[in-house]
């Protein structure tokens, strides 16, 4: 992130349709993703703060997500691979491969670093989201973790297939491990597809689609843009005129400021400085091994004002 950003604890106080569009980020050497959240209006979904979608695209050889090693403090990041392959190292020692259908969700806590990487440095295509998740303030200085689900439930609805991605729906839990209310699904369709998707009305909720567009009662969204629900639903009506795939998170109103500078999530200009000062020094967020990168540089936090 180019600038800090104080995503302060707003939600609608019931339902809404609430349309923003995703604007243009760069993630690793040259890879586009669109990022949903954090956003204008909307800055959190629950503890959801952090949205970016990769693809679907083709890249070329040594054009893939090649991320060095960087540190995050008081998040979760998760990853849902569509279509591809990317390989995650970290300071705790893991490498892991991620593939089409998992999930990879990293708990940063008081500190970790990671490094992810397209493979073999050849021609590829990628479609992904990877979203963030703030750590309520009796976890963000836990001890850092990993976890790979290569499972996890699905379901055939009204032509769509839908997945859990977190948390607990259709009498089905995911198996990622999340420390606040939170729920995730994808849902994809091969052709023109109706259905009610059932939703938690002490939510807050979006809708982004992955691909293709939708219309999520009565309002239409494409592929690039965010549809926030607000709380008080207890059903949504997602229709495609075409083949698609939507993404749908919620959770409980957050409640609480949040702060992200670069890939910090903290809630204090005090968090921020400690956590620059401890990765550029080499302290704290341990060592990753054997991504083949070199470790990326903090950003000056000096001269900037945190709100």
């Amino acid at each position: 992130m180019s600038a800090p950003v104080s995503v302060p604890p707003d939600h609608a106080s019931g339902p809404v349709l609430e349309l923003s569009t995703a604007r243009s980020g760069i993630v690793g050497n040259d890879l586009t993703v669109k990022r949903a959240l954090p956003g204008k209006p909307r800055r959190m979904v629950g503890a959801w703060c952090f949205l970016d979608h990769a693809g679907p695209m083709e890249y070329a050889a040594d054009h893939g997500l090649t991320v060095g090693p960087h540190p995050h403090i008081g998040l979760q990041t998760f990853t849902w691979m569509i279509d591809g392959e990317v390989m995650h190292h970290d300071s705790l020692g893991n490498r892991q491969m991620i593939r089409p259908g998992q999930v990879n969700l990293m708990t940063a806590g008081r500190g970790i670093s990671h490094a992810e990487v397209s493979p073999g440095g050849e021609a590829g295509r990628i479609h992904a989201a990877q979203l963030w998740i703030a750590l309520p303030d009796e976890e963000r200085h836990r001890e850092p973790a990993f976890q790979h689900c290569p499972e996890l439930p699905r379901i055939k609805q009204d032509g769509f297939t839908i997945t859990v991605l977190v948390g607990n729906a259709f009498g089905k839990t995911a198996t990622p491990k999340v420390y606040t209310p939170l729920v995730g699904f994808d849902l994809a369709t091969h052709a023109a597809a109706r259905t009610t998707l059932p939703l938690d009305p002490s939510f807050e909720h979006a809708v982004m689609p992955l691909e293709g567009s939708a219309t999520i009662d009565g309002q239409e969204v494409h592929d690039g843009e965010l549809l926030y629900l607000g709380t008080g639903r207890s059903e949504i009506d997602i229709a495609t005129r075409a083949a698609g795939r939507l993404l749908v998170i919620g959770g409980t109103p957050f409640g609480k400021d949040v702060l992200l500078w670069w890939n910090f999530v903290g809630r204090t200009e005090a968090d921020m400085i400690e956590a620059t000062d401890d990765w550029n020094a080499g302290r704290r967020f341990g060592t990753v091994t054997d991504s083949g990168l070199e470790p990326l540089k903090a950003p000056p936090l000096s001269g900037l004002h945190l709100r």
